[in-house]
């Protein structure tokens, strides 16, 4: 595969390209999965994302990317880092990750194996120095899996964004530093 950025147990995480808008349309962009996320996206506005994505890839080496099922070859979803660029968010430039599954794959430890993935990619080859994730309490599922990441809860970089409803306000962060990291990783039970 010519754009594989990643390889995980299960996944192949690779770059996008100029032909995932429709399919992360019809597959990613439903009701359920974009309930945190300000809701389902118009085509133009994926199609504007994955330019993003392609031009961050681009200028610094790390973007989004197609999470796909290598027993399949199904797209699963989407995760990668970019920089957090919301003008609003106190701490503008950091390395944030993120992910979205689709509905049909949830609770299989699909994002949790990629975040992994995506995890050792930023403290090793990228060199970030620290990552965050932002979403909201409202989304229940994606805080605990930052946590089970290791990630820790920030209340510091708590922000309101009016581009979402107030229930899911205020946008919360965790974080994880490249010594949390690797203590993590040494202290894990096999």
């Amino acid at each position: 595969m010519a754009d594989l950025v990643l390889e995980t147990e299960r996944l192949v995480l690779r770059k996008i390209d100029e032909t995932d808008a429709a399919l992360q349309d019809n597959i990613l962009n439903t009701p359920t999965v974009m309930a945190h996320l300000g809701g389902v996206k118009e085509l133009h506005e994926i199609e504007a994302k994955h330019a993003k994505a392609m031009a961050s890839f681009a200028k610094e080496g790390f973007g989004f990317m197609m999470m796909i099922e290598k027993a399949s070859g199904d797209l699963v979803g989407h995760c990668g880092m970019k920089r957090v660029e919301n003008p609003l968010a106190p701490n503008i430039g950091d390395h944030e990750i993120g992910w979205l599954v689709r509905e049909d794959r949830w609770r299989r430890g699909y994002a949790h194996e990629a975040m992994v993935g995506v995890i050792d990619w930023a403290f090793g080859p990228i060199g970030a120095p620290h990552v965050v994730a932002l979403t909201c309490e409202a989304n229940v599922g994606s805080w605990k899996l930052m946590e089970k990441l290791g990630m820790e809860r920030r209340t510091d970089l708590d922000f309101i964004d009016p581009g979402f409803p107030e229930e899911q306000n205020p946008t919360i962060q965790y974080s994880l530093t490249k010594e949390q990291w690797e203590t993590r990783k040494c202290t894990a039970p096999e």
